[in-house]
């Protein structure tokens, strides 16, 4: 691999990178790029933004189901 891409995009933080969150029903959550189709079972339910953003909003959601 060249250049400064990340070998894996999943990783990319870049300023033209973009994510979704998605949940499934068992409610876990995954950052999923833009770029890549949605699997079956899994519904976006945040984004798309920055991988940063997308995280930060995980980990809020998660901090609360923790509290409850």
């Amino acid at each position: 691999m060249t250049g400064d891409a990340p070998a894996n995009p999943f990783d990319a933080d870049g300023p033209t990178s973009a994510f979704v969150v998605l949940v499934n029903e068992r409610h876990q959550h995954s950052l999923w790029p833009l770029f890549a189709s949605v699997p079956d079972g899994w519904t976006v339910v945040y984004g798309p933004c920055p991988r940063a953003a997308a995280l930060e909003w995980v980990t809020v959601r998660d901090a609360g189901a923790l509290a409850r």
